[in-house]
């Protein structure tokens, strides 16, 4: 088994109600060898039209984030708790979320093994965790899942909801956040093709 033909698989999914409503199945993507996944909690409007995740305004600002700190998004895996998007883009509904995750996201775990695992927002924590969270409680702190680093942080939808870089606010404590991810990234080995470090946060997101 390798991750095309999973998501091969994952494409005519019907193990749940989310598949009556959606327009594609937003598998994930990115390097099958990644060193560092992040894991959001389900696709969006432009993510089901697209099949592609985080491509959306908060995709968008997750490129700038990933940028900021020099880690290329081309080298990492991006994926989702579920796979279809919930309608309204309401949250998954827990056994929308168990279903979904026993079936991919524990498999792409398994196939890519990453060293570390970025949650972004309550949702993903939750799922790794396995209890009710708040992200503003973990976020920022090295955590463990079965031998991996785990790093929650904000998902890039509540920063566009809290858009100011005050000492303290998500953006400025997601800044320190993703340079943490940076240095653990290169404690690995990790290579990116280019560095922003001396560029400010907030030029970029």
């Amino acid at each position: 088994m390798d991750l095309e033909l999973l998501a091969a698989q994952a494409r005519t999914c019907t193990a749940c109600r989310l598949a009556a409503s959606r327009l594609n199945v937003v598998f994930g993507e990115g390097n099958p060898d990644a060193q560092l996944m992040i894991v959001g909690e389900g696709p969006g409007e432009e993510e089901d039209k697209t099949g592609r995740p985080f491509v959306g305004k908060a995709g968008q600002l997750l490129d700038k984030i990933l940028e900021a700190a020099g880690i290329p998004r081309e080298g990492i895996y991006i994926g989702n708790i579920v796979k279809c998007r919930p309608p309204g883009n309401r949250v998954p509904l827990p056994d929308e979320a168990k279903t979904c995750t026993a079936l991919w996201l524990n498999k792409q775990l398994e196939l890519i093994r990453p060293q570390i695992i970025v949650p972004l927002g309550a949702t993903a924590c939750e799922y790794f965790l396995g209890e009710k969270v708040s992200i503003s409680k973990i976020r920022g702190q090295w955590l463990d899942w079965q031998g991996i680093k785990l790093f929650p942080m904000f998902h890039p939808a509540y920063l566009l909801r809290n858009p100011a870089r005050t000492p303290g606010s998500p953006k400025h404590l997601t800044w320190l956040d993703i340079q943490e991810v940076k240095k653990a990234l290169d404690s690995l080995g990790e290579k990116p093709k280019r560095s922003l470090k001396t560029v400010s946060q907030e030029s970029l997101f």
